[in-house]
């Protein structure tokens, strides 16, 4: 793990650790003997606490300090990556662009899942519940690792959701966000030809900036962020290569 993907890492923790505990940054701080802040610099993954000041927020968290501090710090291999993002992001468009250049193999994890069950993918979801399909995607995600040591996945949307999946991810491989606006994510979906994000919903967009919302501080804790807005998805796969290889 990276320096600046660690220090984010330890924020989330700390983040999560004190919304458990239904505390504000503030309550926190102050029984810390810390600034409200510093403590959100932190909790952004923006400053580099020290141990006695990481012991001191475990304290009144009431969490042990290898919860904050047990993380993995062997780097990923250089070129085995996974793409975060909504979909309409431009996870494949890249991600088989990026895997072109970088002459290694392009996969989607979602198309992994639906070999695994042998349905398409809206089955999965009409069929069986949220935590089946996790289940069939920690095993595909586990699957593809096995196999490739180098390579470029494309991830589904809502897998920075599910707690295991999402540190696995980041323990095995280089983390980018395609990071767009929702509308962006809007616009490449319908202009895909695809007329579901909008059908019987008249919130649908309102809908979408919530959920991009909620998810923004999980996809943040990538290891490199790309805004790919009016971007040229060429030059967003050597941006990402240049990053990978620098």
């Amino acid at each position: 793990m990276r320096p600046e993907a660690l220090l984010r890492e330890v924020g989330r923790r700390l983040t999560a650790a004190r919304h458990q505990r239904g505390l504000t940054s503030t309550d926190v701080a102050r029984r810390a003997g810390l600034s409200p802040r510093y403590l959100r610099m932190a909790e952004a993954g923006q400053a580099n606490l020290s141990l006695l000041k990481l012991a001191s927020l475990a304290r009144v968290l009431r969490v042990n300090l290898s919860e904050i501090c047990d993380l993995q710090l062997a780097h990923a291999p250089e070129l085995r990556v996974a793409l975060l993002g909504v979909r309409g992001c431009g996870k494949t468009t890249v991600g088989r662009e990026l895997a072109r250049q970088l002459e290694v193999p392009f996969v989607e994890l979602d198309s992994l899942i639906e070999n695994q069950a042998g349905i398409p993918l809206a089955q999965v979801f009409s069929i069986h519940d949220d935590s089946f399909y996790r289940s069939l995607q920690r095993e595909a995600l586990e699957s593809w690792l096995t196999q490739h040591g180098s390579g470029v996945l494309a991830t589904g949307g809502s897998l920075v959701n599910d707690e295991k999946a999402f540190l696995r991810l980041r323990e095995t491989c280089r983390t980018v966000w395609l990071r767009a606006t929702a509308e962006e994510h809007w616009r490449r979906v319908v202009g895909q030809g695809d007329p579901r994000p909008m059908q019987g919903r008249p919130r649908a967009m309102l809908e979408l900036r919530k959920l991009l919302e909620s998810r923004e501080p999980l996809y943040a804790t990538a290891d490199h962020v790309v805004d790919t807005m009016d971007a040229d998805p060429s030059a967003l796969a050597s941006l990402i290569g240049t990053w990978l290889l620098g």
